[in-house]
């Protein structure tokens, strides 16, 4: 049996990171964890290209875009949505989130979701605040470990492990022949 995992090293590994210039009290913050996980992890200090967008609402388009382009493992996004007086924030809050699924989805390549939704500024402090619980840094090694995981599963020996067994009646399972 063959299990498969990914591991935290960003060796050769390329990184687009998406950040929010809204609440940039937070997100630079949240960046600077990311970052810092990344070099931890073995990435080169020119391995990822920072991209600011306006607020979160704007992060799944351009998520979107860096996951499509080919140049990049993996797409962290991290953008900070503080709660209001209004219903603005669910309405932020569920197309940010929704949109960078989808583009993780279109992609096929890992999009990280690395935003806060916060009912105070107090808590988006404290979530972007030391390296245990900023969810920057937590953002790039679910990155990393993704990254790792994808190439394992599309290298030949990945696909091979990934192929379900065929299963025979009375006899035992064989792997299923390749098309």
């Amino acid at each position: 049996m063959a299990t498969l995992e990914g591991k935290l090293g960003a060796k050769g590994c390329r990184f687009g990171i998406i950040v929010s210039k809204f609440n940039e009290f937070v997100t630079s913050r949240l960046l600077a964890g990311a970052m810092d996980v990344l070099v931890e992890a073995g990435a080169d200090k020119d391995a990822a290209d920072v991209v600011y967008v306006p607020g979160a609402y704007e992060i799944p388009l351009v998520a979107r875009e860096l996951a499509k382009s080919g140049s990049y493992d993996a797409v962290i996004c991290l953008g900070a949505i503080i709660r209001g007086e209004t219903p603005h924030f669910e309405f932020i809050s569920t197309e940010t989130s929704r949109g960078i699924a989808r583009a993780a989805l279109e992609a096929s390549v890992p999009v990280i979701f690395g935003v806060l939704t916060t009912d105070t500024g107090k808590q988006a402090l404290e979530r972007s605040g030391e390296p245990e619980r900023n969810r920057g840094s937590e953002a790039a090694r679910t990155a990393v470990q993704m990254a790792d995981l994808m190439r394992q599963l599309r290298s030949p020996r990945g696909k091979q492990a990934s192929k379900p067994a065929v299963k025979t009646a009375g006899r035992p399972a064989k792997k299923a022949k390749k098309r």
